[in-house]
């Protein structure tokens, strides 16, 4: 997959514990451990703001795009 998930990331460097996170965002911790490990298809677009303003940052800090070469 191209797009990879960088929530672990930004999880550490903010020492920013998941169940708070899930907390704030109104999300299972086993969902939200599902995002970090990048094996959703999806976020919803209010999930990644109230992520994005809990950690004070931008969805790209969260997302990557990574080109798969042939």
């Amino acid at each position: 997959m191209p797009i990879r998930v960088r929530l672990n990331v930004v999880l550490a460097v903010r020492n920013v514990k998941s169940k708070d996170l899930a907390e704030y965002v109104g999300i299972t911790e086993a969902n939200l451990s599902l995002l970090k490990q990048g094996k959703v298809k999806g976020i919803r677009f209010d999930t990644l703001e109230r992520i994005c303003d809990y950690l004070d940052c931008q969805p790209g800090d969260l997302l990557r795009f990574e080109r798969v070469s042939e």
